[in-house]
């Protein structure tokens, strides 16, 4: 759908095209993994899709590995600090590098395909649970892991593990049992049969989905049966039973003082347990079921506890960070819950001049033209359309990996993506209402791959990042192009570039990195330029503004920040926020700034979005203190004219769009809003479980 219309910003009318043809559907996430040292959290998707999270940045999606066709990762987990493993269906172990983003290596398993791993208390070594019934040790060595042993093989694949926290024991689930293996010896130590008689199995096949082993020798399970129970691994009897749902409990994860545990239902449940105290004297305690949370839609396949929040994902692609309220300390419980549904990068570019959008999805790119009206009409008219959206082109990936970046011209002329391993460019011509596309077959060798990809506003110049930190600087012919200059990182470093912004004048581009830093250089002289100022939480957006060539950063936690590049300082105005502080309300916004532009006409201004609101930042007013209504855009429009000068201030925000994808000044009077609403996703995904209700 795509209507256009006026809309008042408090500082002037746009037209406005509201696009919602962008299908876009994010992929379910089939694995969470967190991170006790560094406080991140790694999650994989269906595709094989590899994100990080700093949770302690506001949980910002700070890396991600694109997916893959080959990978359908059944396990995730965190090893030896910082290194992080996956292992699928494919019966490959894989290593990430983090710094580069990109697969380190594969290595086989050995066991067919594996459907869990987890790696010991100290890191050392990592156990996979494979289809042939094994358990298999492999050792992680400083550059690679190696198959260490076998332990005794089992009946029927073993769908999920844990280690004893000693390191000494593993408990194994598979179907119809549960087994402890001693994990130097390779013994089966125990074994517990899951017990098929309770009301509603019909004797079904009882598969054990999740196992804990709790440091006292208790084994906790998760079943198809809708059960969570407790078992004495030295006796091998069942201890306690919750029965919880008459669907499967997925997914088990532990608090790391276990005294808390939750787990994730086919019903989209999470359940939470407490250990409390069943005596006076603390002497005994009893796993209490406390309450349920109803955050998801459909299947809950991973569940991960940090020390403050309890954390889900599933078929419904949502990721859920529930804070555990006694550890947090805002006190509003809405402004503590993160609901993250999509990427916190851009999947959107446009060419303004000719009216285009390219889509990125992961297998494929649409380019679109956007619909034109001739009628005019007053503040929220909806316009008819003279022409309407039209689907241009469509551009699938070549090979198994899927597309990492994309990038269409302001002139439209020029297409480039790239996947993990390869860099692809287009030239595009434009006759009688009819599209053609011409690759160019010649690209040097070193633009094998790009994380970031960025052209110039002329569209005479293309800017490619690599993972390796390096930054190309090519100049685009009519059909081929021209190497000028690579920016090498600084020594010592090799870390991904993640954003790049060219200034409109084409004489200076500033580069993120993947932590917090930022590098700008000067294209005129090919040479570096100076850093910002580090800052400690990650940069989600930056842009440099016409004329003044002032660079705007915004970061995960919801600080913006000006640097004048010419004067290699922050602005006044910068200054002059920090010293002030921004908005309370500003700053407990729980989606990150991802994308910034300018009007060309005022430069004061500085229009920004999020994924549920659109601002426009006046320098020239008075910035809200926290007693000032910071969303007051709508009730500010019947004031008096008064009222309405005593209220102004810098923030003119509109939560008009929503979910808002993308967003940007097509021209000075024309608005692009891209945005995808919940209910269309939903429609596409598979129905959920039917739950019963009170009283049906």
């Amino acid at each position: 759908m795509l209507s256009v219309g006026n809309t008042r910003k408090g500082m002037g009318e746009f037209k406005v095209h509201r696009v919602r043809f962008f299908n876009y559907v994010p992929v379910g996430i089939r694995c969470v993994a967190y991170n006790h040292q560094s406080n991140r959290l790694a999650v994989s998707r269906v595709d094989g899709t590899v994100e990080i999270y700093n949770l302690a940045a506001n949980s910002f999606q700070e890396k991600f590995f694109p997916g893959h066709e080959g990978r359908a990762t059944e396990a995730l987990c965190w090893a030896k600090g910082q290194r992080l493993f996956s292992a699928g269906l494919n019966g490959d172990i894989i290593e990430y590098d983090l710094e580069k983003m990109s697969v380190k290596y594969s290595v086989d398993g050995f066991g067919g395909p594996i459907w869990s791993m987890a790696a010991d208390p100290s890191g050392s070594y990592l156990a996979i649970g494979c289809e042939d019934g094994s358990v298999k040790l492999f050792q992680v060595s400083p550059d690679k892991i190696q198959l260490e042993r076998t332990l005794e093989r089992q009946k029927g694949r073993i769908l999920s593990l844990s280690w004893h926290p000693s390191g000494t024991h593993i408990a194994v689930g598979s179907i119809d049992y549960i087994a402890v293996l001693d994990a130097k010896s390779g013994s089966t130590t125990q074994k517990m049969l899951m017990d098929k008689r309770h009301p509603g199995s019909q004797r079904r096949r009882c598969v054990v989905w999740g196992v804990a082993f709790l440091s006292d020798g208790t084994v906790v399970s998760t079943d198809s049966a809708g059960m969570v129970q407790f078992w004495d691994s030295e006796t091998g009897t069942l201890v306690q039973t919750h029965p919880l749902t008459s669907s499967d409990v997925l997914s088990i994860a532990v608090a790391e003082k276990e005294d808390s545990l939750v787990v994730g239902t086919a019903e989209g449940t999470i359940f939470h347990f407490q250990l409390i105290p069943s005596r006076s004297d603390g002497k005994q305690s009893q796993w209490v079921r406390t309450k349920p949370f109803q955050h998801h839609t459909h299947d809950v396949r991973s569940v991960a506890h940090s020390p403050t929040a309890l954390i889900s994902g599933g078929v419904d692609a949502h990721l859920v960070i529930r804070p555990l309220m006694e550890k947090v300390e805002v006190k509003n419980y809405d402004a503590a819950l993160r609901k993250i549904t999509f990427p916190h990068r851009r999947l959107i570019s446009c060419a303004k001049k000719m009216q285009l959008l390219l889509f990125q999805f992961p297998q494929r790119l649409e380019l679109w033209r956007l619909g034109a009206t001739d009628a005019a009409g007053k503040n929220e008219d909806i316009l008819p359309l003279s022409r309407n959206a039209e689907h241009l082109l469509q551009l699938k990936k070549k090979g198994p990996e899927n597309i990492c970046c994309s990038c269409i011209s302001p002139c439209g002329s020029w297409i480039a993506y790239s996947t993990a391993s390869r860099f692809y460019l287009y030239r595009m011509n434009y006759e009688n209402n009819s599209v053609s596309i011409k690759r160019v077959s010649k690209l040097p060798k070193f633009l094998s791959s790009a994380f970031q990809i960025l052209f110039s506003g002329d569209s005479a110049m293309l800017y490619v990042a690599s993972n390796q930190g390096s930054l190309h600087v090519i100049q685009l012919l009519e059909g081929s192009l021209k190497h000028l200059h690579t920016f090498q990182p600084q020594s010592g470093t090799s870390e991904a570039i993640s954003l790049l912004a060219v200034s409109p004048d084409g004489n200076w581009l500033a580069a993120a990195g993947m932590s917090s830093g930022v590098s700008i250089y000067n294209l005129k002289h090919l040479k570096p330029h100076c850093m910002v100022p580090a800052y400690n939480f990650p940069v989600t957006a930056l842009a440099i503004a016409p004329n003044t060539n002032n660079l705007v950063i915004a970061h995960s936690d919801q600080q913006v920040f000006e640097f004048s590049i010419p004067q290699k300082q922050y602005t006044d105005w910068s200054r002059k926020v920090q010293k002030h502080g921004l908005h309370y309300l500003w700053l407990e916004r729980d989606t990150p700034i991802t994308h910034i532009t300018f009007h060309p006409k005022r430069p004061t201004h500085i229009l920004l979005h999020d994924t549920y609101m659109f601002c426009i930042i006046d320098k020239s007013m008075p910035l809200p203190d926290d007693k000032t209504p910071l969303f007051n855009q709508l009730s500010l429009r019947e004031a008096s004219e008064n009222v309405r000068r005593r209220h102004a201030h810098a923030f003119k925000i509109s939560k008009k769009f929503q979910p808002l994808l993308f967003m940007d000044l097509l021209d000075e009077g024309t608005l692009v809003a891209v945005e995808r609403p919940l209910e269309d996703i939903i429609a596409q995904l598979p129905p959920p479980i039917k739950r019963k209700k009170f009283g049906t």
